[in-house]
């Protein structure tokens, strides 16, 4: 399937995390930017054939593939002044480069970039900047076998906050983290039909308009997942991945264990 990447948006809270304007999906974890450690999820499940919606930064994206340096996270071989891989990330990958605007919302990006799903009737979606582990072909899958237009990985709360319960006198009842409550919340990863683009307005969004509107009519998936799932909306929970990684502490990173 065909993996559309949304990664042209300004990502505010991580401002202070990344040079210039460089854009979230081009922050570092280890040695390569989130957007690559997404990027390779799809690829060890053999969705290898990619969509970037660029926008904000699209130039660092662009400079970051275009100028791909394969020594850095795989080994090689130094004879005679020429360099001999001895393994290679993306030389199977197809990337399309799309410029779908600066301020445009997810689901205007997606709009945008319709014609290169070449009339596919499934493809899968994915902000960029989030990490898992989960099944992906058990995702699709479940999917498949449904009769839904789409279909959204949910994950518990990932917040710190505590929830209070407060009685009649004004005393607390309970406390209870808001991870342990019975709530959901959007984990990033989509599974799409077509159909979706039936519910998305020019400039509308694919959560709010297109997933809210098919969720309306029945026919929105969800795929609940408790496993490993880290966002990076802060520069805390970046920081916090890139450390995990100098650890050795990278559960996302399946295709290291092939």
């Amino acid at each position: 399937m065909k993996v559309v990447l949304f990664c042209g948006g300004y990502g505010m809270r991580m401002r202070e995390g990344t040079p210039g304007d460089v854009p979230k999906p081009m922050a570092l974890v280890g040695p390569r930017p989130l957007i690559w450690h997404v990027m390779r999820y799809y690829a060890h499940f053999g969705h290898t054939d990619f969509i970037l919606c660029l926008g904000y930064g699209a130039h660092h994206i662009k400079d970051f593939f275009l100028n791909y340096e394969e020594t850095t996270s795989n080994d090689f071989i130094l004879r005679n002044g020429e360099v001999e891989l001895l393994s290679t990330d993306i030389s199977d990958w197809s990337i399309s480069f799309v410029n779908t605007g600066i301020n445009s919302p997810i689901g205007e990006r997606l709009r945008r970039v319709r014609d290169y799903l070449d009339g596919d009737e499934m493809f899968l979606a994915n902000y960029a900047d989030v990490l898992t582990d989960a099944p992906l072909p058990e995702i699709i899958e479940r999917f498949e076998k449904s009769d839904a237009g789409a279909s959204m990985m949910v994950v518990p709360p990932a917040e710190s906050f505590h929830c209070v319960e407060l009685g009649e006198s004004g005393m607390v009842d309970g406390i209870t983290p808001v991870s342990d409550m019975p709530l959901w919340v959007n984990g990033g990863y989509f599974v799409l039909r077509q159909e979706v683009f039936d519910h998305i307005p020019e400039n509308g969004d694919l959560v709010v308009d297109g997933c809210g509107e098919l969720a309306k009519r029945g026919r929105m998936l969800a795929y609940p997942y408790r496993g490993y799932w880290r966002p990076t909306d802060t520069v805390k929970e970046r920081v916090a991945l890139d450390e995990a990684y100098s650890r050795g502490e990278r559960p996302w990173a399946l295709w290291e264990h092939e």
